[in-house]
């Protein structure tokens, strides 16, 4: 397989120094297979290939020196020899195979390329002709496997498409196209796929890169899966290296930048890529691999950890802040996992201590967002031997930058914030490279994601309507009027509603019919539901387990439903049931990974909304509102590439468009645009302006004296700055309008300090910003007082909810439309036109249209005429809309009426006593005004029904690939319309139309020769 005189001549060229007989040896261990598995030898020899091949001979003093053979220069290319070889004939046990192209690098066979020919007589429209490609390859790896055993990646290709794929990538949905040729901007369309594909991976830079840097082998519970990095995440990878390497430098910033790659793109595995390659590129550098949260902390340490070849070490997860204390303070080296909170001082301390003031220590921040913004300072009470005082306390972001004063940092995440008072290239740096949802979908990485409304109709209790006030002040008597009205608030919201007994029955019945009908009609798979606490979870649980009980099973490794979350003894005894520690949890999440395990169900409440990956989940249940980066990260839990599965579905009960389409416009706006260094300018322009305005509020009051104060001193300095606010007005209104001054202008301080953090400006008036913002909550919480616990409220008011709700109904809004099964891709082009530039073009237009063309489409595959009419009508609609005949409210009026006239077509096929498959051959007949006219709807009924049983007396599944079974059914065809004398000079046309549905109604049902 190899060209054994190219590889010697290599090995003798690239080692000079290695005596010859530990060249040889090195050839040996090359050439000798040390498994039957093709995997495995490929493994090895991987490993070879990229960290060299351990040798040992004597040295000229005696001693055994252990050394390393290099089959690769990977520092200078061009000392490699490169050779493209074409239709090179493999000889292997009896098998004589001739691959289209064999890329050969030091006489290795590094890649193979399979090329396949489009065919001219379809207008190249075959789209399976690549996949003819794909299959070739699999075969050849049965046949001739000593090839594959060298093999870095595969090609295949049909002159229209392109697309790589690796030894292990045995479905094909992991052959995925390679868009760019530099890097920088997508290929013009105008280059074949072919030549992007190969100037984009096989320059010979390129090529040795991602050999050494860009390919894992990653152990799954006992399979082997071998990864090469997409487009997106190798040129990615690339700039964040170099980018942190300038960083990192005497003088640089330390400010790294931000990878947003969209959930689902494999932004973990890019991680693990950067960490590899950045690990060779440093001086023997520290990374510390951050997240903010203990279940992501054990995701993300377990991706790393089956990747560790590629690290080269070994990666350590510090389970306690000691630990955490000791691996940072090493001279070097080390990948370490750990989760932000250990980042915060002992209780003796003031501040967190120095570990490292080393500048090759490189903090990656996983979802850079969240608690990596807490530089703000804040005064905290708590009491010392029985006595109250005040202390100032940071944020976890400070206390790891104090710890870690001269490290780089960088961002990764799939949902960048820059709202109202958090900004990441504010914190991490401008954007190093962004991969968005739509070039996601486009690529094949992941699958779209659709949208169904089916919101609860909810009305009150007819009999509680006039007593739920006076009940709500019996409960809340003792309190007072704010604590209560509060309550009142939180309690009336929909969060309350949406738990009632009666709605979560009636939910739990819609559920199990959605998912059940999905299940048998959509694709199988997994689901997931959401709801707002535990003790919904819980409570639907029971709801749906009393409607399936063959569901439910007590043990972790049996059942179809279970409920995900965490808990302690103290729980409700309700609970105790559900509450799981990590080990079973993770039996769990591995059951409901396996497409094939019978766990069908999980109900979630926090757990698993981000970091959780499983391909097989097609369908989210939402019965809680989420808002922002954390709706982006629940919904991708569905976007991920399995097999047929066509996209994700989010089932919204709660109603989450708003919220959703604001998040996807943030999400689109930014794109990856604009200067973050000018917008940071502007915001502590911003903060020095409001801190000046606090500042005069406190004129005359010497508040800085609370920082050479003893603990004690503090607190009581703290309310008499409150106590001076209060003191400008001298009557009630003006004291209300200084409090509100005061809070106002705090607030707005706090943003923008968040935005202009780190600078030294921020750094400055960061402990005075945390005595203003003590103040303030005195102010916010000067007129509150508790009498009964809230415990004891909230169970009170949410027994009184319950019995106050009644659920009518679960509907689908898009019901009142007449059209069946809709669904809104949320990632179209339509709505993501919409979200883009909100306020947006009418939401009732575009969703009509769309459900419209859907529902044609399917029909158009059933009954031919049926759906040319409706399409039509349809394109008649809009084009008139478009010429601007008519106005949007015009044209939502006609597509409503088209969209009745579907529905109503529904029930022409009852009326008249015939079957959807007659229906469909009466429209053809009756396409002819005057057949219709002549002989009248019995007589076209009569023929219809007779012309099904024609069709199944005599096709056959290759029916329409035989002229004389097609001549055959012409002849009966024909006969019957004279039979019935059906108006002769339309005979010849509704002939073609009936054996066009003829082919419909066979490919759609598959019929056999009866």
């Amino acid at each position: 397989m190899i060209l054994p005189r190219r590889f010697r001549a290599a090995i003798d060229k690239l080692n000079p120094k290695i005596p010859a007989g530990a060249r040889e040896e090195a050839i040996k261990k090359v050439l000798r297979e040390e498994s039957q598995d093709l995997v495995h030898n490929n493994r090895a020899f991987h490993n070879m290939l990229v960290n060299g091949v351990d040798v040992e001979y004597q040295g000229r003093d005696g001693e055994t020196v252990y050394d390393k053979v290099w089959l690769f220069d990977f520092a200078e290319p061009a000392e490699n020899e490169f050779l493209a070889v074409n239709q090179f004939t493999i000889a292997e046990d009896g098998n004589n195979r001739r691959p289209d192209i064999i890329l050969y690098v030091n006489g290795l066979p590094l890649v193979v390329v399979e090329l396949k020919r489009p065919d001219e007589e379809n207008g190249f429209a075959d789209d399976e002709i690549i996949w003819d490609a794909y299959k070739q390859l699999r075969t050849y790896k049965k046949e001739i496997p000593g090839l594959f055993r060298y093999n870095a990646f595969l090609l295949i290709s049909d002159g229209q498409d392109a697309r790589v794929g690796t030894l292990t990538s045995n479905n094909r949905e992991w052959f995925v196209p390679w868009k760019t040729i530099d890097g920088e901007k997508a290929a013009d369309f105008k280059i074949p796929p072919m030549e992007v594909l190969l100037r984009g991976m096989c320059s010979q830079e390129i090529l040795l890169d991602l050999i050494r840097h860009f390919i894992v082998f990653e152990d799954d519970r006992g399979k082997v899966i071998k990864k090469l990095a997409r487009y997106h995440q190798y040129h990615a990878v690339n700039r964040a290296v170099e980018k942190t390497k300038f960083a990192c430098m005497p003088g640089g910033d330390r400010k790294c930048g931000v990878v947003w790659h969209t959930q689902g793109s494999g932004k973990s595995l890019s991680m693990v890529f950067y960490t590899g390659k950045l690990a060779l590129e440093l001086d023997n550098p520290t990374i510390v691999v951050l997240t903010d949260r203990n279940d992501l902390d054990g995701q993300l340490f377990d991706n790393f950890a089956r990747c560790s070849e590629i690290l080269r070490q070994q990666p350590v997860q510090a389970e306690t802040r000691a630990r955490l204390r000791e691996l940072l303070s090493v001279a070097s080296g080390g990948i370490v996992f750990t989760t932000i909170q250990k980042f915060s001082p002992e209780d003796e301390e003031d501040r967190f201590p120095i570990l490292s003031e080393r500048r090759n220590i490189v903090v990656i921040a996983d979802e850079a967002h969240r608690s990596q913004y807490g530089f703000d300072a804040k005064f905290r009470e708590r009491e010392v031997e029985g006595e109250k005082i005040a202390e100032i306390s940071y944020g976890f972001a400070k206390h790891m930058r104090d710890a870690l004063p001269n490290a780089s940092f960088i961002g990764f995440t799939g949902t960048p914030i820059e709202l109202n008072d958090r900004s990441t290239p504010a914190v991490f740096g401008d954007y190093i490279d962004v991969y968005d949802i739509e070039q996601a979908v486009n690529d094949g990485v992941t699958v779209k994601i659709f949208y169904e409304s089916r919101l609860s109709k909810l009305d009150l209790v007819k009999e509680a309507r006039e007593t739920l006030d006076t009940d709500f002040s019996k409960i809340t008597g003792d309190w007072d009027s704010y604590e209560a009205e509060k309550l009142k608030s939180r309690w009336s919201r929909l969060e309350a509603v949406v738990g009632s007994k009666d709605n979560l029955r009636k939910l739990a019945a819609d559920i199990v019919f959605h998912f059940e009908e999905r299940l048998e009609k959509a694709m199988e798979g997994k689901g997931m539901i959401v709801c707002m606490t535990r003790q919904t979870c819980v409570d639907l649980y029971n709801e749906i387990t009393a409607l399936r009980p063959e569901w439910h099973d007590n043990d972790d490794l049996k059942g179809q439903i279970k409920v995900i979350m965490t808990g302690s003894a103290a729980d409700d005894e309700m609970l105790q049931p559900h509450i799981r520690n990590k080990g079973r949890r993770m039996k769990i999440r591995d059951r409901m990974q396996d497409p094939d395990d019978p766990l069908k169900l999980v109900i979630v409440c926090d757990m698993w909304l981000t970091g959780f990956d499983a391909p097989c989940l097609h369908t989210m249940y939402f019965l809680k509102w989420l808002q922002g980066h954390n709706l982006m990260q629940a919904i991708a839990r569905v976007n991920r590439v399995f097999r047929d599965k066509p996209g994700g579905l989010i089932v919204d009960y709660v109603g989450l468009l708003y919220d959703l389409k604001s998040a996807m416009a943030n999400y689109t706006r930014n794109g990856g645009r604009g200067n973050p260094a000018d917008y940071k300018e502007k915001a502590i322009a911003l903060m020095l302006e409001k801190y000046e305005i606090v500042q005069n509020l406190f004129y005359g009051f010497d508040y800085m004296r609370v920082f050479s104060a003893s603990p004690k001193e503090k607190l009581t300095i703290v309310r008499e700055g409150a106590d001076f606010i209060l003191s400008h007005g001298r009557t009630e209104d003006e004291r209300t309008q200084e409090k509100k001054r005061l809070i106002q202008h705090v607030t707005e301080l706090s943003k923008a300090f968040a935005l202009s953090v780190p600078h030294p400006e921020a750094e400055r008036i960061r402990d005075e910003l945390a005595y203003f913002q003590a103040v303030r909550a005195i102010l916010v919480k000067l007129e509150r007082r508790h009498a009964k616990s809230k415990y004891e409220m909230n169970s009170a008011i949410k027994e009184l909810v319950s019995k106050s709700i009644a659920t009518e109904e679960i509907i689908d809004i898009f019901d009142v439309v007449g059209v069946k099964k809709p669904e809104i891709s949320i990632l179209s082009e339509e709505f993501l036109a919409e979200v883009r530039d909100l306020p947006q073009k009418n939401l009732a237009y575009e969703v009509l249209k769309k459900l419209l063309y859907d529902e044609i489409k399917t029909r158009s595959r059933k009954n031919l005429i049926q759906g040319r009419s409706f399409a039509e009508m349809l394109e008649r609609a809009i084009n008139e809309y478009k010429s601007r005949g008519i106005d949007t409210l015009q044209v939502i009026e006609e597509l409503l009426e088209l969209a009745r006239k579907i529905s109503e077509a529904d029930k022409r096929g009852e009326g008249l006593g015939l079957s959807d498959e007659e229906i469909a051959f009466y429209d053809a007949l009756a396409d002819n005004e005057s057949a219709l006219e002549i002989l009248g709807n019995e007589t076209l009924r009569l023929m219809a029904a007779e012309l099904v049983k024609i069709i199944r007396q005599n096709a056959g599944v290759d029916w329409t690939l035989r002229k004389n079974i097609q001549a055959k059914i012409k002849v009966s065809v024909k006969r019957l319309l004279k039979k019935y004398g059906y108006p002769p000079d339309k005979q010849k046309l509704a002939a073609e139309n009936i054996l066009k549905q003829a082919e419909l109604l066979c490919r759609d049902v598959g019929v056999s020769a009866a």
